[in-house]
């Protein structure tokens, strides 16, 4: 496939998920703008970022820190701007790599998560680090996530929100989340707006809620959804690349 044909499909992938966005917007009664689109680029080349943002996509996602880092210096190189995300569950011995290139990192659920990222974010960075406190929907944190109503040190939703929020380094920005696959959607989103109302009252600034993905976009619009991390319906499957 030739650049100028990746180029094209991805426009039109991106207006037709921008269209099913808007959409989403009009039935919940709210402005399209509120809804930002992350493109999930994990396992694309740096080629497809670079044409993303050509054609307006500006936030981006990733979930492996050894894919990530030389992706986002390729970015550099090219002269390109994106806003990094980091979405996937991040060991704290990577802490240091992942501060120098994202912008949000969107996986925090523990404090000791939140610890090593602020240390190594005091120690890279000049601005704060934007962090997502990631909730466990259905209370499993074996699959990533905070648990709220649970009084864990480390991982119990309020102890991580509010060692975020004292950071010195970091800025608590808001929640994440991904719907559990034995939950309806509606049902998951419901419940992550529930918490995330929460949080807003205890940090007012906590505005951000990240949810929903290609297959559950809409429910999450219809929940409050700030953010949709999109991957496959924008960038289609993996092997359709080679």
């Amino acid at each position: 496939m030739t650049a100028a044909d990746r180029r094209s499909q991805l426009a039109t992938a991106r207006q037709e998920v921008q269209q099913r966005i808007a959409r989403a917007c009009t039935a919940a009664g709210r402005d399209p703008a509120e809804v930002t689109l992350v493109a999930i680029t994990k396992t694309y080349p740096a080629s497809d970022v670079l044409l993303l943002a050509e054609l307006g996509i500006t936030d981006v996602g990733e979930n492996r820190d050894q894919e990530a880092a030389p992706k986002a210096a390729e970015l550099v190189a090219a002269g390109a701007r994106v806003r990094w995300h980091f979405v996937g569950q991040l060991q704290r011995n990577k802490a240091r790599s992942v501060v120098r290139y994202a912008d949000v990192v969107e996986s925090v659920d523990s404090v000791r998560l939140a610890t090593a990222l602020d240390r190594a974010a005091a120690e890279c960075r000049t601005a704060p680090l934007d962090v997502l406190v990631q909730i466990s929907i259905d209370g499993d944190a074996t699959r990533g996530g905070a648990v709220a109503d649970v009084d864990d040190p480390d991982r119990g939703l309020w102890r991580v929100a509010d060692a975020v929020a004292a950071a010195g380094a970091l800025r608590l920005a808001g929640v994440m989340a991904v719907a559990p696959l034995d939950w309806e959607p509606d049902r998951a989103f419901a419940t992550l707006s529930g918490l995330a109302t929460r949080l807003t009252e205890r940090h007012p600034g906590a505005t951000v809620v990240s949810a929903g993905m290609s297959g559950d976009l809409e429910a999450a619009v219809r929940h409050g959804a700030t953010h949709v991390r999109i991957g496959s319906s924008l960038l289609g499957m993996r092997n359709t690349l080679r």
